[in-house]
């Protein structure tokens, strides 16, 4: 697997006088966060693969503000915001397309009454797009009859209906595909959203994620598919918790498909 990956900022793509077909808003957690620059990695692996035109903001890029907003910091979300919409503007950016459902919930509904007005899609979404458009061809490589399950991330799922993308990813990969009890509308969270990521566990006898990852083990599955770093976070601490690490892997659907390619 090569890591000779090909990443241009808008300020490159600006002094060439280009204007990429979409903005990869990368985020804190696949920006710094060990574990989601792999996903990161994966998707701009894809991106690249299939000749996307694409650019990050790099350094200009700054945290949507979401975990301030959700944690009641009203004030330091609008700042955070605004910054984030003054460089994209500048760039006339159009398309935005993220890994992180936190990002893209900020981004698509909370931005345009700061100012902020883009298409805003996330990876799942992009990649069938792809898939539709012909520009991508997934086979199931690796995971041929596998058993996955796929854990809605709420602000996917539940806060923008997106459903059927990422499962119509996962299908596409030859694996027999399971549902949760607890799936779709019905999700459960991980345990992450609101901030929660953050702060220390309150009282009680059992945390979210383990009670969202004992969901994941009652279907057997051989692999836990996530859409949002978050997610991938929690229920990883949650295989570990039930001491399943050999057993089971969370993975993201853009490295299921980044895999199955042997990108």
């Amino acid at each position: 697997m090569s890591e000779s990956l090909v990443v241009p900022t808008m300020a490159e793509m600006l002094a060439e006088g280009k204007q990429p077909e979409v903005l990869f808003w990368v985020g804190c957690a696949g920006s710094f966060d060990d574990r989601a620059k792999k996903i990161t990695k994966a998707f701009v692996r894809i991106l690249n693969r299939t000749n996307v035109s694409f650019a990050v903001l790099g350094t200009e890029e700054s945290c949507t503000g979401d975990p301030a907003k959700r944690a009641g910091n009203e004030f330091l979300f609008q700042m955070q915001a605004m910054m984030n919409i003054e460089v994209l503007n500048a760039y006339e950016a159009k398309k935005i397309v993220t890994a992180c459902p936190h990002c893209f919930n900020t981004l698509k509904n909370e931005y345009p009454e700061l100012g902020g007005k883009y298409e805003v899609i996330h990876h799942t979404e992009f990649l069938k797009s792809l898939i539709d458009d012909g520009r991508l061809t997934v086979e199931g490589g690796q995971f041929k009859g596998k058993k996955i399950t796929f854990h809605d991330p709420c602000y996917l799922g539940r806060a923008n209906k997106v459903y059927e993308a990422p499962r119509d990813l996962i299908q596409k990969l030859d694996v027999e595909l399971v549902e949760m009890k607890r799936s779709k509308a019905n999700g459960l969270c991980c345990g992450a959203g609101g901030a929660q990521m953050f702060k220390d566990a309150e009282p009680g006898n059992k945390e979210v994620n383990v009670l969202r990852t004992e969901d994941a083990l009652e279907v057997k599955p051989d692999i836990i598919a996530a859409g949002c770093p978050f997610c991938n976070t929690m229920l990883t601490d949650g295989i570990k918790h039930a001491h399943k690490e050999g057993e089971v892997k969370v993975m993201d659907v853009a490295e299921l498909i980044a895999n199955a390619q042997d990108l």
